[in-house]
C-alpha cells in the first residue's frame, strides 16, 4: 500500500501519469534526503570514529573582547572588558567567560588566525573551505565554488554503518557554502532548532507519520520508476539513485538514527546546564550526533530566537544600530549564552570520555578592528581573529601579533579555521585521503610551505 496526501492506494499494476509523478516526488522529495544521500555509497570508507564540532560565530566576533584581550596595549586599542585568570597559569580570557576560565586545561587558544577577506560571505568561504574567492564580493552575496570541510569529510568517510549522516548543520547550513564539485549529496543535513517544542528534524517531517511498513511498501512503485528510466535510456544520468534510495531507507528506518536525534532522551539537568535555548540545545544535539558517528557537526551561532537579531548576532559593525552604547550593551547580553553552551559542551565531552574522539572548535569568519568607531561599533577585519580548540589539544596557546596597535595582519602562514585546525590530526581526513576529484590547482595541506 502507498500513502499519498493521507489517501491509501493499491500498488498492483500500471500507474497513471499523475501517480507516476507523485511517486517521483516521493523518491526525490518525500524521503526528504536528496541533497544528503543521493549517490552516497553504503559501503564507503567510514574512517576513524572521530568527529569535529564547529561552533561558527557568524558575524565575526571581536578577538579583543573574547580570547585575545591584550590588556597591556594602549587604552584606545584595548577591549572593553577586562581579563580573567584561567585555571592554567599565565592564560587569561575575557571576564565575561567565567565558566570557560575554569576549563582552560581542556582547550587551546589560537590567537593568530588571519586572511584578507573583509566581507561576511568571502570570510566565511575562506574559513570553511580554506580557499579565498578569486573575486572578492563586498556585498556579502558570494557563494563558494569549492566544498567546505564538512562536505569533504562526507565524501571521504561517507555514512557510518549506523546510518548517521556524516555532515550535519544546526540549525541549517550557511547560504554561502555548498558542496561544489562534490555534488549536492554531500551538503549538510539540516536539523533545525533542537530547542523547539515537540522538536523533530525538518527533513523527517514528510515521513514522521509513516510507519516502517509504509516506507517498505514504497519500494515496488519506485522500482517501476527505475524500469521507466531504463527504458528511456536515462540510466547514466541517474547513476547513484539506487544507493540514495537504499541509504535513505536505512536512515529513515534506523532505530539508532532516531535515538541520536531524540534530544528528549537527555537528562533535564544536563539540558539545563547547556541552556534551554537554540545555542544550548544545538550544542547538546551536536554532542549526541558526534557520539553517534557524525563526522562533522556545524552550529551556526548567529541568532537567539528570544532576542532581537542585532543582539544575538556577532556582526558588531559600526552603524549597525546607531544607538550610543550598543556595542558593550549587546555583547554583554550575548556572551553569557556562548559561555554557558560552550563550557557545557567541553565538560560533557570530557565527562563522557569522548575527548579523544571529538574536537570542538569555536571561531568566526574574521575578527574586528581594535578601535571602536564613532558609531560605537568595530569594523570587520580578516587580518585579526582568534579561536578556541577544545579536545585532546591542551595547555598551550598559539599566539601572534594580531591586534598590534598598527593593526597589521599577523604573520602566520595559515589561513583561518581549516588550517588552524591542523592540530586536529585524525579528527579530519588526512591530505592523502582526499578524493581523486580534487580540481586542478587544488593545494593540499601537505603541499604548503610550513615556513
Amino acid at each position: 500500500m502507498l500513502v499519498i496526501r493521507n489517501r491509501t492506494h493499491p500498488c498492483t499494476g500500471p500507474v497513471s501519469r499523475r501517480r507516476f509523478l507523485q511517486a517521483g516526488s516521493l523518491a526525490l522529495g518525500g524521503l526528504s534526503l536528496p541533497d544528503v544521500l543521493a549517490g552516497r555509497a553504503a559501503s564507503g570508507n567510514t574512517g576513524k570514529d572521530t568527529s569535529v564540532i564547529l561552533l561558527f560565530l557568524s558575524g565575526g566576533p571581536s578577538q579583543l573582547e573574547t580570547y585575545d584581550l591584550k590588556p597591556d596595549i594602549p587604552r584606545s586599542y584595548r577591549g572593553i572588558y577586562g581579563p580573567i585568570a584561567t585555571n592554567v597559569p599565565g592564560i587569561t580570557i575575557c571576564d565575561r567567560f567565567p565558566l570557560q576560565a575554569k576549563l582552560a586545561d581542556k582547550f587551546s587558544l589560537v590567537r593568530s588566525l588571519h586572511h584578507n577577506m573583509d566581507s561576511h560571505s568571502d570570510g566565511s568561504i575562506t574559513v570553511l573551505t580554506g580557499r579565498s574567492p578569486q573575486k572578492p564580493d563586498p556585498t556579502s552575496r558570494s557563494k563558494s565554488k569549492h566544498p567546505d570541510f564538512g562536505s569533504v569529510a562526507s565524501k571521504v568517510r561517507g555514512m557510518s554503518r549506523h546510518a548517521i549522516p556524516p555532515y550535519v548543520a544546526v540549525p541549517h547550513q550557511l547560504r554561502m557554502t555548498r558542496p561544489g564539485y562534490l555534488g549536492l549529496h554531500h551538503r549538510a543535513f539540516d536539523v533545525g532548532d533542537p530547542s523547539a517544542k515537540n522538536y523533530s528534524p525538518p527533513q523527517w517531517a514528510n515521513v514522521s507519520r509513516q510507519s516502517g511498513d509504509t516506507l517498505r511498501n514504497r519500494r515496488p512503485l519506485l522500482e517501476q520508476l527505475d524500469r521507466f528510466h531504463d527504458g528511456e535510456g536515462q540510466r547514466d544520468s541517474l547513476q547513484g539513485t539506487d544507493d540514495f534510495r537504499d541509504l535513505a531507507y536505512r536512515l529513515l528506518t534506523s532505530s539508532k538514527t532516531g535515538r541520536a536525534f531524540d534530544i528528549s532522551r537527555e537528562d533535564d539537568k544536563l539540558r539545563d546546564r547547556y541552556g534551554r535555548n537554540q545555542w544550548g540545545q544545538g550544542c547538546l544535539m551536536a554532542r549526541r550526533l558526534a557520539e553517534a558517528g557524525t563526522s562533522v557537526v556545524t552550529l551556526y551561532l548567529d541568532r537567539l530566537k528570544h532576542l532581537p537579531y542585532i543582539v544575538s548576532n556577532w556582526d558588531d559593525h559600526p552603524g549597525a544600530d546607531g544607538r550610543p552604547g550598543h556595542y558593550a550593551q549587546y555583547l554583554s547580553v550575548r556572551m553569557p549564552y556562548l559561555d554557558q553552551c560552550l563550557s557545557a559542551l567541553i565538560e560533557d565531552v570530557f565527562d563522557r570520555g569522548l575527548d579523544k574522539r571529538i574536537m570542538v572548535v569555536a571561531v568566526g569568519e574574521f575578527g574586528r578592528t581594535p578601535r571602536i568607531s564613532a558609531y560605537d561599533g568595530k569594523d570587520r577585519s580578516g587580518s585579526l581573529a582568534a579561536g578556541l580548540l577544545g579536545a585532546d589539544f591542551r595547555w598551550r596557546t598559539e599566539d601572534g601579533p594580531g591586534g598590534r596597535c598598527h593593526e597589521l595582519e599577523s604573520r602566520v602562514p595559515h589561513r583561518a579555521a581549516v588550517h588552524a585546525a591542523a592540530p586536529a590530526g585524525d579528527h579530519l581526513p588526512p591530505p592523502r585521503d582526499r578524493h581523486r576529484d580534487d580540481p586542478p590547482g587544488f593545494r593540499r595541506s601537505s603541499d604548503r610551505n610550513p615556513g
